[in-house]
């Protein structure tokens, strides 16, 4: 028999939908694999094109490997600063855009186009599901961790090309997702871009379209 959700369940997962944060301020304390290998195993339960599950899991551990991460983004990031002025390039420099020297742990996710596995079903019109299943494993995974107090950050200021030579992974795959896990500094219900008044939660009417 199938579970029943009752309303105290659905009360409990829209609170982890707004709980749900990207998190860039990390405790260093290290998480232990079993929990990564457990998180993992629920992220892989997501949806996927004709049940293709091309995601591909990279764990970051070697240090100079970190490092030219690290050395990545700043470089994207400086290059993101140079295209804006004023009062938007000066917020733009106050703000953190990524825990990747605190979090204990790295991950990249990678969607391998050449899967054989579900035989290309649901690929043929729409080739762009293979990467958007990987998206799901992300945001499946995204949910697990903070059911479990761990806070998740999505790190997309890197250049996606040297990230492929930094970790040393066929050539053929393609960057998903680089992120950061760990235990979070500080919890918080509202994204921290809204905080810092970069941008604003845009309500459901402003972006439904009926026809």
């Amino acid at each position: 028999m199938p579970p029943q959700f009752d309303d105290h369940f659905r009360a409990t997962l829209a609170d982890l939908f707004v709980w749900r944060r990207d998190v860039r301020h990390f405790r260093s304390d290290p998480l232990p694999l079993s929990l990564i290998q457990e998180l993992l195993a629920l992220a892989c339960m997501a949806p996927s094109v004709g049940f293709s599950q091309p995601w591909r899991w990279v764990m970051v551990d070697d240090p100079d490997r970190r490092a030219a991460i690290v050395a990545n983004f700043k470089q994207a990031n400086h290059r993101a600063l140079g295209q804006l002025d004023g009062a938007r390039a000066a917020l733009y420099a106050r703000l953190k855009l990524a825990g990747l020297i605190e979090a204990p742990v790295h991950l990249a996710v990678f969607v391998d186009p050449k899967t054989e596995v579900g035989s290309g079903l649901g690929c043929g019109t729409m080739p762009e599901m293979l990467p958007y299943s990987a998206v799901c494993a992300v945001h499946t995974l995204w949910l697990a961790a903070r059911a479990r107090g761990i806070g998740l950050g999505w790190v997309s200021i890197l250049d996606p090309r040297q990230v492929l030579q930094e970790l040393d992974v066929p050539d053929h795959w393609r960057l998903v997702a680089y992120l950061c896990l760990g235990y979070a500094e500080d919890e918080q219900d509202q994204p921290e871009l809204e905080r810092e008044g970069w941008a604003v939660r845009q309500p459901p009417e402003n972006v439904l379209v009926q026809r």
